[in-house]
């Protein structure tokens, strides 16, 4: 099945030139089916290219997939024109009183702040806090899925002594998931951030699951069964050049920074890389979307039901090493 985007949304042509089946609203409600509704809190700068890469990973799934994007109502990008803004993206508190299957909250270049300092931190936490009685899955990457750890549980994150920038091996440790079946024992994931969870705060949490981490790069993903919560802390979803934009980036303003490891042909900048990790980009996100499918509410009015009333957002957070049960 196609994947149902904004018409006029740059990513539309994008995709439709690589073949991705992208569906129109005319012909989107002639199928006598109920598409997967998925909200994508887009956070990064440059809001086009991660548009188009999330829409890409969610295309290729047999389900018809209808994509919303939103936005915190306090949130003012840098670096997205504001007739974008206003063209396809909703204040989240627009759309409050909706439902959706699944929700991606992608990551942001502020991970080295303290959460409280983050100018939409408390419109976030509000978001979060919606969430549990309005979309049945969030999907959580990188900085995202830091702050939702650490919103829901205390968890915190920690600086690392230099920027995480490569693409790293990575063990897929259950294979019994829905959400790592079909994937190698160990597969390349794009990676590129400056601070990291530890293992020592995940494990007290009994339905918090470790699903992937690499001996150099860590914790790569982790699955919240109890709130269907997917945490990934690195980037799938990346394009080919991704990791060659942000070093030359970095470079051109005399940033420090290393060159990203096991990234280009003998660590030269010069050679063209490869893209080692799309087929499993493919499959994950493709797994996320059947594992919404299979444990989604038919009724969009149901979703939230099976949590709201044993997980309260009003009672204080709890700190890093206690349960949540």
């Amino acid at each position: 099945m196609p994947i149902k985007i904004p018409e006029n949304l740059p990513a539309h042509k994008i995709l439709e030139d690589e073949g991705v089946l992208v569906i129109k609203d005319a012909d989107a409600v002639r199928q006598d089916i109920r598409p997967l509704r998925i909200a994508i809190l887009n956070l990064m700068p440059e809001k086009i290219k991660t548009e188009t890469q999330l829409a890409r990973v969610l295309g290729c799934s047999p389900l018809q997939i209808e994509v919303t994007l939103i936005a915190p109502s306090s949130y003012v990008p840098k670096n997205t024109s504001r007739e974008h803004m206003l063209d396809f993206y909703h204040p989240w508190t627009e759309i409050r009183d909706q439902k959706f299957d699944g929700l991606i909250i992608t990551g942001a270049p502020i991970e080295k702040m303290e959460f409280a300092d983050v100018d939409y931190w408390d419109d976030l936490s509000d978001l979060f806090d919606w969430t549990l009685g309005n979309v049945h899955g969030l999907f959580n990457l990188c900085w995202g899925a830091q702050a939702a750890l650490h919103h829901f549980y205390g968890i915190p994150k920690y600086l690392l002594p230099a920027k995480r920038f490569g693409v790293y091996d990575h063990r897929v440790l259950d294979h019994t998931s829905l959400l790592t079946r079909g994937l190698n024992d160990v597969i390349p994931v794009p990676t590129s951030r400056h601070t990291e969870n530890h293992r020592a705060d995940i494990e007290p949490f009994a339905n918090l699951e470790i699903l992937m981490e690499s001996d150099e790069a860590g914790i790569c993903l982790v699955h919240d069964r109890k709130l269907h919560h997917v945490h990934m802390f690195n980037h799938l979803e990346y394009d080919l050049r991704t990791l060659n934009d942000e070093y030359s980036r970095d470079a051109s303003k005399g940033e420090e920074i290393n060159v990203p490891a096991y990234y280009f042909p003998d660590d030269d900048p010069t050679k063209t890389p490869l893209n080692t990790w799309r087929s499993s980009a493919h499959l994950l996100f493709g797994n996320w979307l059947n594992y919404l499918y299979q444990t989604t509410p038919y009724d969009l009015q149901k979703i939230g039901d099976d949590r709201t009333h044993d997980f309260d957002p009003s009672q204080p957070r709890s700190r890093p090493g206690e349960r949540i049960d």
